[in-house]
């Protein structure tokens, strides 16, 4: 019977409230090719996705060409922008420190976030949350981002490489996530979801198993016996 043995945490609009800076950066770069794109658009359509889906879609649907060149130009212009704006507005979220100090204590912990490693890796250590996590899956690390399952299963196969005992399946990991694409490709590994309505209504996350207003407000222990509730 499959119990609660690990979690795997998306970052952006999870842990960190860098959603509004990803979008000012978006929207700055696409503003130098000459598409708009308005906040109420980046939160309905665009978020969720890497950076490199973001600006596929913008691209798309502005009928604009997407050849691998100015993509990957656009990508790293927005990557330069991002950072510079995370050096001023370090946030994490309220009870987030708390909650993945109690859960790392308990069960190993991994990140799966369509973010650049280093983006994740800065914000990290500046809360003194780095040593929490076994492993993190970014942007780089896969060939399809969410919806796809894949940033979830790399990481479940990360956190059982580096196990010696039984290994973890997928229905007894925990994820937690902020978008309807995450939630998704959650599901379509396999795994529990418990969506935080940080960059969302709760009404829109109606696809998670569990849903709450912010980590603030979650017993771990109730959780697991919610979700788990023969194990």
């Amino acid at each position: 019977m499959a119990t609660l043995t690990a979690m795997i945490f998306d970052f952006d609009g999870v842990i960190a409230d860098t959603e509004p800076l990803h979008f000012a950066s978006f929207r700055q770069t696409l503003a130098e090719i000459g598409i708009s794109l308005t906040e109420a658009d980046y939160y309905a359509n665009y978020l969720g996705y890497d950076d490199r889906g973001c600006f596929l879609a913008a691209l798309n649907a502005h009928q604009h060409p997407t050849d691998p060149v100015a993509l990957a130009q656009l990508m790293q212009r927005k990557a330069r922008a991002y950072l510079r704006s995370v050096k001023d507005h370090l946030v994490i979220f309220p009870g987030v420190r708390e909650f993945v100090r109690e859960a790392s204590a308990a069960y190993p912990l991994a990140i799966a976030s369509g973010a650049l490693r280093h983006e994740i890796e800065v914000i990290l250590e500046q809360a003194g949350l780095r040593k929490e996590f076994l492993h993190i899956t970014s942007a780089e690390d896969v060939t399809r981002g969410k919806p796809d399952p894949q940033p979830f299963l790399q990481a479940l196969n990360a956190l059982n490489r580096q196990r010696q005992e039984q290994a973890i399946t997928a229905e007894s990991c925990l994820v937690i996530e902020d978008s309807i694409p995450g939630i998704r490709g959650a599901k379509i590994a396999g795994m529990k979801v418990l969506a935080v309505a940080n960059t969302h209504t709760i009404q829109d996350l109606h696809e998670a198993h569990a849903v709450a207003q912010s980590l603030s407000q979650i017993r771990l222990s109730e959780l697991r016996e919610r979700l788990w509730p023969a194990a």
